[in-house]
C-alpha cells in the first residue's frame, strides 16, 4: 500500500484536495489529510469544510511515499510559510521521494528551492510570481520525482498519473474505468 500526505490549511482548493484524495483511496492508497493548524475543520477556498485526518506535527513525515501540495491562494500561502512543509519538500526532493503539486502549489516548491532547472506546470499566471516564463502548458508535467498539474480541472488526470507512475498502470486503468473517466 502506498502512503500519500496532503497538507491542508484554510484557503486550500477543495477540488484538488478531495478529488486527489478520493482517487488515490480508490486505488487502495492510505491518504492522510494533514492539518497544518491542528484537526479543526479547514475552510477551503469556496467555503467547503474539510476535516483533517491528523495534525501535521504528529506525523512521521518520512514514512510517506509522496507529498502532495494542493493549490488555492490561502492554502498555498500557508504551505509557503510553514517551515515544516518547506523542510519536508526539500528532504523529499533530496531523497528522491515523489512530490506532487497542483494549481498554485508549485509556488511552495519554488519557495523551497527545488524548481530550479525543472520542468513544471501550474495554474496559468502563477509562474509570473516565480519569475519563471517557462511554465509548460500541459495538464500534468513530470520531471524525475516531481509531478505538477494545472488546477482543479486537471485533478483527476493528476491523480491517475500518480497511480500509474507510483503504483501500477493496470491499477490506474481500473480506477479510471470505475470513475468513467
Amino acid at each position: 500500500m502506498f502512503h500519500a500526505l496532503i497538507p491542508i490549511a484554510d484557503g486550500c482548493e477543495e477540488m484538488e484536495v478531495v478529488i486527489v484524495a478520493d482517487t488515490l483511496r480508490r486505488a487502495g492508497w492510505n491518504v492522510v489529510l494533514a492539518g497544518l493548524h491542528g484537526t479543526t475543520p479547514v475552510t477551503a477556498s469556496r467555503k467547503v469544510k474539510i476535516i483533517p485526518d491528523a495534525r501535521w506535527e504528529e506525523l512521521d513525515l518520512l514514512s510517506f511515499d509522496i507529498l502532495i501540495l494542493p493549490g488555492g491562494a490561502g492554502g498555498t500561502q500557508a504551505l509557503c510559510a510553514h517551515d515544516g512543509v518547506q523542510e519536508t519538500v526539500r528532504i523529499f526532493d533530496i531523497e528522491e521521494k515523489w512530490i506532487g503539486a497542483l494549481c498554485a502549489g508549485p509556488l511552495a516548491l519554488h519557495k523551497a528551492g527545488i524548481l530550479k532547472g525543472r520542468a513544471f506546470t501550474c495554474f496559468p499566471g502563477v509562474e509570473k510570481e516565480m519569475r519563471r516564463p517557462d511554465r509548460a502548458d500541459e495538464p500534468v508535467v513530470i520531471d524525475r520525482n516531481l509531478v505538477t498539474s494545472q488546477g482543479p480541472g486537471t485533478a483527476f488526470t493528476f491523480a491517475l498519473k500518480l497511480i500509474e507512475l507510483i503504483d501500477n498502470p493496470a491499477v490506474a486503468e481500473k480506477v479510471r474505468n470505475g470513475l468513467i473517466y
